[in-house]
């Protein structure tokens, strides 16, 4: 299949990710896939028309981890549905009181202004917080086959890693692509 958008270290393809299967070729999976809630943002535009496709269920979810297996992954998801099977931890993002992104502060790394820190989409992660997860992770490509608003793959280009993502909304595709133009690289802390 043919990228949507490549450069030297983001690939992002616009499909289901349970068609599209380069993404299964990474070293570690770094995702924020359909919870399972139907949930709907106040934060979006014309929002009766804007759920997160597959979000009735958690089969989309299911259906992408048995792909993935056992090898090393981050994912995403909600206190309100069961987990998935597997999972060995559990990590709680603690938003504070703010109902939506939470207190972005400790987020935001020294000489790193955010840039677009609010796209336009109903489940958006902050890029400082994907890259504190990915720095965490082993080393090699990163996957993310829900990609959403693009943090992920914005996150791990940030930090030099290659990343390959996969998003079923052509809008959305269209808004990582912007993103990702948006943004400079930040080379600094990275080794030559």
């Amino acid at each position: 299949m043919k990228p949507y958008y490549e450069d030297d270290l983001v690939t992002l393809y616009h499909g289901d990710c349970l068609e599209v299967t380069e993404w299964l070729a990474a070293d570690v999976l770094v995702t924020d896939p359909p919870y399972g809630m139907s949930y709907v943002s106040g934060w979006t535009k014309d929002r009766a028309d804007r759920p997160i496709r597959g979000d009735g269920g958690t089969t989309a979810r299911d259906r992408m981890l048995k792909r993935w297996g056992d090898r090393p992954a981050i994912v995403f998801g909600t206190w309100r549905v069961p987990k998935p099977e597997g999972v060995k931890q559990t990590g709680i993002w603690d938003k504070g009181d703010d109902p939506g992104m939470g207190d972005l502060s400790m987020l935001l790394r020294a000489n790193k202004p955010p840039v677009n820190n609010r796209p336009d989409h109903p489940t958006p992660k902050p890029t400082g917080l994907m890259e504190i997860l990915i720095e965490k992770c082993p080393p090699g490509m990163v996957a993310d086959p829900f990609a959403g608003s693009g943090a992920t793959l914005i996150a791990a280009r940030n930090l030099g890693r290659r990343v390959i993502g996969v998003e079923i909304e052509e809008r959305y595709c269209e808004m990582i692509v912007s993103r990702l133009a948006q943004q400079a690289f930040d080379f600094e802390g990275l080794s030559a």
